[in-house]
C-alpha cells in the first residue's frame, strides 16, 4: 500500500459523493501460519497480517442511509437503510460491511444509526483463505469507531466483526480471522488463546534467517457459508458433547486415545476429535520452537503434519492443495500446508530462500502438468494490523 493508493481511495470517494472523506482506513488480510479449525474449539490459533489490505474511505452521514461501493465489484453505488438491516437478508459482498452497522447497533451504539458514506477497495485475493471478508468488515469497524468516538478495544471490534459475519452473513467462522486483522502487529505471529481472547505476539522473522514462506494461491474460490463448514463444526460440537467437555479444547493431549475409544462408534466425529486436539498440539510446538531462539527451520516438520491431519481427518483438502503440498517438499521445501478453511484457497510453503524460484517453479509445473489453472505465488511478511491512515 502506497501514499498513492490512499490518494486514490480518497478522490474516488470524492467523485461518488461529492465531498471528501473523513478519513481512510486499511485491515489487513491474515495467513494463518498454524492452528486450523481450532478457534471455534476454544483453542489456539498462530495467524500473522499481510501487506495485503483492505482500504475504506468512509464519512458520517445524518439520514440513516448507508451507502457502499467497491472498486473489484462491477456495479455502482448500493444504498440501504440503516433500520431495514436485518440478518441474512443480503447474499452479495454488501452484506460484510452492512453486517458491521448492524452487529455495532445490536451492541447499542446508536450513533452508527446516522449512517455512511463508504468507499472500499482491497488486495486481498479473494477466496484464497485469506480472510478477504474479516478486512472489510474490520476496516468499516475501525473506522465507524474512530469517528463515533466509540472507544472500543481491538479484540472487542474482532469480536463484533464476528458477530457480523456469524449472524448477519449466516457464515459460522470462529474469532481468528478479524482478531488477526485486527490485532496483529509487524514482524510478529500471534499466538491467540480463543477461549481467554489472551494473546502474544511472538517475534518472527524468516527474513533474518534465510527463509521465506511463500503463499500459493490454488485459484480455487471456496465459501465459508456453504455446508461443508458448517457440517464440521456441527461435529466437533458432538464431539465436546459426547466427552462431557465444554470445547475440544477441553481434551488433554495425552489423554487423546482415551478420548477416541469412547467416540469409536462414531468414525467421523472421531476424525474431527483427533485433528482438533492434535492441531492445539502443534500450536504450542510452534510457539515453543519460536520462543525457543532455536532454528526456526524446525517448524517446517509440524506444518506438513498440519497437513496430513486436515487432509486425513478432517478432509478439507483438495487436489490443488495436494499438489502444492506434496511439490514443494519433493522439491525441498522445509514444511507445507493448506491454510485458511479448506476446501479450497491457499497452501503455505516454507523454503530457504534461495530455493523459493526454484519451488515456486515446480509448483506451477506441476499444475500445468495436472491441466490446472496456474497458480498465484507470493511471500507472507508478517505486516501491521488495522490502522487509520489518514
Amino acid at each position: 500500500m502506497t501514499t498513492a493508493d490512499v490518494a486514490e481511495v480518497a478522490e474516488v470517494f470524492e467523485g461518488l459523493y461529492g465531498s471528501a472523506p473523513e478519513g481512510v482506513w486499511a485491515a489487513p488480510g491474515r495467513v494463518n501460519l498454524i492452528g486450523e479449525h481450532t478457534d471455534y474449539n476454544d483453542g489456539f490459533v498462530m495467524p500473522f497480517a499481510l501487506p495485503h489490505t483492505a482500504l475504506a474511505a468512509v464519512s458520517r452521514r445524518t439520514d440513516g442511509v448507508l451507502r457502499l461501493h467497491s472498486s473489484d465489484i462491477e456495479g455502482g453505488v448500493v444504498e440501504l437503510r440503516v433500520d431495514a438491516l436485518r440478518p441474512e437478508s443480503d447474499r452479495n459482498w454488501t452484506a460484510y460491511p452492512a453486517g458491521v452497522i448492524w452487529a455495532l447497533l445490536d451492541a447499542g451504539h446508536a450513533s452508527v444509526s446516522s449512517g455512511a458514506d463508504i468507499h472500499l477497495t482491497s488486495t486481498v485475493p479473494t477466496g484464497a483463505g485469506l480472510s478477504s471478508s474479516a478486512a472489510l468488515e474490520v476496516v468499516v469497524a475501525l473506522a465507524l469507531n474512530d469517528l463515533h468516538e466509540l472507544g472500543l478495544e481491538r479484540q472487542q471490534l474482532a469480536r463484533l466483526c464476528q458477530r457480523a459475519e456469524n449472524v448477519y452473513v449466516g457464515a459460522p467462522t470462529g474469532i481468528m480471522d478479524q482478531t488477526a486483522s485486527a490485532c496483529c502487529t509487524h514482524g510478529h505471529a500471534l499466538f491467540l488463546d480463543t477461549r481467554d481472547f489472551s494473546q502474544d505476539q511472538i517475534p518472527f522473522d524468516l527474513a533474518a534467517e534465510g527463509m521465506r514462506l511463500l503463499v500459493v494461491d490454488t485459484q480455487v474460490k471456496h465459501s465459508h457459508s456453504e455446508g461443508e463448514y458448517g457440517k464440521r463444526r456441527a461435529g466437533c460440537e458432538r464431539g465436546a458433547q459426547l466427552l462431557g467437555v465444554a470445547a475440544l479444547r477441553d481434551v488433554a493431549y495425552d489423554a487423546l486415545d482415551s478420548a477416541l475409544d469412547r467416540l469409536a462408534e462414531d468414525e467421523e466425529v472421531q476424525r474431527l476429535v483427533r485433528h482438533v486436539v492434535t492441531e492445539d498440539h502443534r500450536v504450542e510446538r510452534v510457539v515453543e520452537l519460536l520462543k525457543s531462539g532455536g532454528d526456526t527451520r524446525a517448524i517446517g516438520p509440524v506444518l506438513t503434519e498440519g497437513h496430513a491431519s486436515l487432509r486425513d481427518d478432517f478432509r478439507i483438502s483438495c487436489p490443488e492443495l495436494d499438489l502444492v503440498v506434496d511439490t514443494a517438499l519433493d522439491s525441498g521445501a522445509l514444511g507445507a500446508r493448506m491454510t485458511g478453511g479448506g476446501f479450497g484457497g491457499s497452501a503455505i510453503v516454507l523454503v530457504e530462500a534461495g530455493d523459493a524460484d526454484r519451488i515456486t517453479k515446480a509448483v506451477e509445473e506441476a499444475f500445468g502438468a495436472a491441466g490446472y489453472t496456474a497458480p498465484r505465488t507470493f511471500a507472507a511478511v508478517p505486516s501491521a494490523g488495522a490502522r487509520r491512515i489518514s
